[in-house]
């Protein structure tokens, strides 16, 4: 994995690689697909260090669409910011779509993964 990401004061773990994105599907993980020149993206980006830390039986990963756009299709994710959680290489769940999403709505999510 590379270092960690940081846009704003955001920190978590960048894929760099299939390899990490393989491995990191493995697990109990949520893939935040973003862009750097996402307004909405970045909107999110003060407020994900906590969710983080409120869901930290998770590991959380920054996809950077722009830089991983044959994923992205794959996946179907046509509007960032996204997210899409995994477990045991299966995928669990998913909060996709272009419109802005509030911290109060990405936890919520992230309380349906159980």
């Amino acid at each position: 994995m590379n270092e960690e990401k940081r846009t704003g004061v955001m920190k978590m773990k960048q894929l760099t690689t299939m390899n990490e994105y393989t491995a990191a599907k493995q697990g109990k993980s949520v893939l935040m697909f973003s862009a750097t020149w996402c307004g909405d993206c970045r909107f999110l980006d003060p407020f994900m260090p906590d969710i983080e830390a409120k869901f930290s039986d998770w590991s959380f990963y920054y996809v950077d669409r722009d830089e991983w756009m044959e994923l992205a299709q794959e996946l179907d994710i046509f509007g960032i910011p996204s997210f899409v959680a995994f477990n045991g290489g299966q995928e669990v769940d998913r909060y996709v779509g272009r419109e802005r999403k509030t911290p109060e709505q990405v936890e919520a999510f992230l309380h349906g993964l159980g």
